[in-house]
């Protein structure tokens, strides 16, 4: 395995995963207090944590949702491997699974 791809594959290291994860948090807090400063009015506070929330239940959605409950055969990477799995449903190459459904939970193992 070549160095290139060792650096971007899966992360297997605890510690980094935490710092990423750090990082994600100080990136969106700096970008969120620069968006404030910028206009700092209640609309603007109101509207950021608005998105804020619907990205996060978005997220939960596409990795929580879809493999518990709608259907539990596929597992997701990414953003990208999400929307190509729609995308897929949507022509007909995912066949539907009987049962599956938003209402119906995924049997357990």
């Amino acid at each position: 395995m070549s160095r290139k791809q060792k650096l971007l594959g899966d992360l297997q290291d605890t510690r980094l995963m935490y710092l990423k994860a750090a990082l994600f948090l100080l990136a969106g807090s700096v970008a969120g207090m620069a968006l404030l400063l910028e206009s700092p009015n209640w609309q603007t506070g109101f509207l950021l944590a608005v998105r804020v929330w619907s990205f996060c239940r978005l997220y939960y959605f596409m990795f929580y949702v879809v493999e518990k409950y709608a259907d539990s055969g596929y597992r997701f990477a990414g953003i990208f491997d999400f929307l190509t799995y729609l995308l897929r449903k949507k022509r007909g190459q995912i066949p539907s699974k009987p049962g599956s459904s938003a209402l119906s939970p995924a049997p357990r193992r």
